[in-house]
């Protein structure tokens, strides 16, 4: 059952209240449950509630006169909305209506005034994230339902920022398939760029100067529209000029009304202006190259924009072009930088098009900006692997149904057999070749390379031929060598709480998040002891939405309680058949007792229990792919095409319905 506590968990605006004003929302707040097609309230009703979803989809829409339906936005788990009416005691401006079954958090309008009252951080945190949707609204009916200001600067030139803001510009639309403006800044002294990249030979240039003849509202005349699906305007400022950054900011409550997305290319300049002009953004991406002296740069001016302007040091993305050679590690760079990296740009040739997220959409540098693109668009598809040990060998079948209808992965998590398979894909492996390392075990007895018997002090299996398995296929690959974000799940023994492993070697990661209590030992990975992820997470979907993911595919392999009761007294039949041996062997024996005893008992066990978890985590998934594993065993590794096949009919199965949550 979902909890109120798992649900301020997993909201940011609620993730960092204490416990006291936990406890004050959820004396306040009800879980509500829509159905698919229910309206949750309709445009011209009087407020009457704070909205937030936990599972589920909602829709946003107006209709005209003549009934017709404009859909306005899709809202994903995290997001919140009826807040407006709220807090302008206006009747709604959109209707909100639940898109698939929908699980609600629902604050009365009564009561959320009585949280304001008693959380004023609360207040203050509403406040700055909604200030942009209730200005201005005199001047026209609002299109759109929420709009993000996102800044593209660097400290120094040459640092590929433009070319960036453009293919980011051009990305944001393609994926999001939402309004995007692109404001080229410069100073008077400089040449526009980006027209010239977007075709446009002779643009015309609005003067932000406040000696320039003409009102904010003329901006419209200076917007080149839709150039290869984006809008573009010049602009020059005056860095002297204070009524420069008063003029911009009104342009913004003009063009909020129109885009989705306002990006601004900033002249890299530290000059007052275009501080105030960095300080008016909703997110800022601040490019560097890896070299030492460029990333300690970066940092002073990060350390700047936080103690001088308050910004959010979450709302400042660090993005790294490789245009530079580097001697120096992933760790290293963060280090200097004091926070992570959001995005590497790999060097891109001189000759390379400008538009490159539209001409060279396979290039490398085109699948980090889409992958950049998705995630400030929220727009991110998750795949989430769950355990099973043998049942694991489904996500190969999904895997290849998701290769062959080219279905876009932004980001991958997995536990146990779930981590393995999802690590062997973001390194690169294709699911055939995955199923080709599967086929290792062509007999039942070839489970035995994977067991190595040890007295049980903490386990029965050392480990020791499992990491040299996986040594074997992965080598000394860390996740800084992935192709895609994964994230691996275990359990912390000493915190009793889910551990997501996103740094080191992933061999190590895939040991601690395959380590079954009480049949292997723990594992310890950078200074923690820790064990199978699937006691805790056996889907973790949370893991994701931790992260920012919106949209969740999770395949959940593991049998219901009444399919593993059912198959429990076949296992046995599972167990190669002993052949008749002369004298007795300690060994032997041991063995035979292991594998139809003990093991198998306390895999059951556990596997009861986390199907009741795995069904619990699937409501957190936008799909949930469950595949029909009747007939096959958890044990029978050496059936690895029959369980892919399984995943792959399940995956087939579901492909319209993946479709059109990925295409949302």
């Amino acid at each position: 059952m979902i909890t109120k506590d798992l649900v301020f968990a997993q909201i940011p605006l609620l993730a960092e209240l204490s416990a006291a004003q936990r406890q004050i929302l959820k004396g306040r707040s009800q879980l509500t449950e829509y159905n698919k097609g229910q309206v949750i309230y309709e445009e011209a009703s009087p407020a009457d509630a704070f909205y937030c979803v936990v599972s589920g989809r909602v829709v946003i829409y107006t209709r005209d006169k003549h009934a017709n339906k404009t859909e306005l936005e899709y809202l994903h788990p995290g997001k919140y909305f009826g807040i407006i009416s709220l807090l302008t005691d206006e009747p709604h401006s959109v209707t909100a209506e639940a898109l698939n079954d929908c699980l609600l958090l629902v604050i009365p309008k009564e009561d959320f005034n009585f949280i304001l009252k008693k959380i004023p951080s609360l207040a203050i945190d509403l406040s700055r994230t909604l200030s942009r949707r209730l200005k201005r609204k005199d001047i026209h009916q609002k299109t759109i339902f929420e709009s993000t200001v996102i800044s593209v600067f660097s400290s120094y030139s040459q640092a590929g920022k433009s070319i960036y803001a453009l293919n980011l510009a051009l990305s944001m639309a393609k994926e999001t398939h939402k309004s995007v403006i692109i404001l080229d800044v410069a100073l008077p002294d400089k040449t526009h760029s980006l027209p010239a990249k977007l075709g446009i030979k002779e643009p015309k240039i609005f003067n932000l100067s406040g000696c320039a003849p003409g009102g904010p509202e003329e901006i419209r005349d200076f917007i080149s529209k839709e150039k290869f699906g984006i809008d573009i305007a010049c602009l020059y400022y005056q860095p002297q000029d204070a009524s420069c950054v008063k003029k911009l900011v009104e342009i913004f409550s003009l063009l909020v009304n129109d885009y989705h997305y306002l990006i601004l290319d900033l002249p890299a300049s530290m000059d007052q202006a275009v501080f105030s002009m960095l300080n008016q953004s909703d997110l800022i991406h601040i490019l560097t190259s890896p070299d030492e002296v460029d990333l300690a740069r970066t940092r002073n001016l990060i350390e700047r924009l936080v103690s001088d302007f308050n910004f959010h040091q979450e709302k400042i993305n660090v993005v790294i072009n490789e245009y530079k050679l580097s001697k120096l590690t992933y760790d290293q760079q963060v280090e200097i930088l004091g926070k992570n990296i959001f995005a590497t740009l790999p060097k891109i040739d001189f000759e390379a098009p400008d538009r490159l997220v539209l001409d060279a959409p396979e290039s490398e540098y085109s699948k980090v900006v889409r992958r950049a693109a998705r995630t400030v668009g929220e727009t991110l598809v998750g795949l989430v692997f769950g355990v099973g040990v043998a049942y694991g060998f489904c996500h190969i079948g999904v895997l290849k149904v998701i290769e062959e209808e080219g279905i876009p992965i932004d980001v991958i998590a997995g536990s146990s057999i779930g981590a393995l398979i999802a690590s062997l894909w973001a390194t690169g492996k294709s699911s055939s070749q995955i199923l080709e390392i599967a086929g290792d075990f062509k007999e039942p007895k070839h489970i035995w390379n994977l067991i190595d018997l040890t007295f049980p002090f903490t386990g029965f299996i050392k480990g020791n031929k499992l990491h040299r398995f996986l040594k074997k296929h992965l080598g000394n690959k860390t996740f800084y060598d992935v192709k895609l974000p994964l994230k691996i799940i275990a359990s912390d023994v000493k915190n009793k709480e889910p551990k997501i492993l996103d740094k080191g070697l992933l061999a190590d990661a895939i040991m601690a998040s395959c380590a079954m209590p009480g049949v292997f030992a723990p594992f310890k990975f950078r200074g923690d002891i820790l064990f199978d992820g699937g006691i805790i997470n056996p889907l973790p979907t949370e893991a994701l939405l931790k992260t920012g993911v919106k949209k969740i595919i999770a395949v959940n392999v593991t049998p219901s309680r009444e399919d593993i009761l059912r198959q429990y007294d076949k296992l046995k039949g599972v167990v190669p058949a002993r052949q008749e041996r002369k004298g007795f062997s300690l060994k032997r024996y041991l063995r035979e007792k292991f594998k139809t005893n003990i093991v198998n008992f306390i895999f059951n066990s556990v596997e009861i229990l986390q199907s009741e978890v795995a069904q619990k985590e699937a409501q957190f998934a936008d799909v949930v792919l469950h595949p029909d594993t009747s007939g096959l065993y958890w044990l029978e590794l050496h059936r690895s095409k029959e369980f892919a096949r399984r995943g792959e009919v399940e995956a087939r199965r579901q492909l319209d319905r993946i479709r059109q949550v990925v295409n949302e």
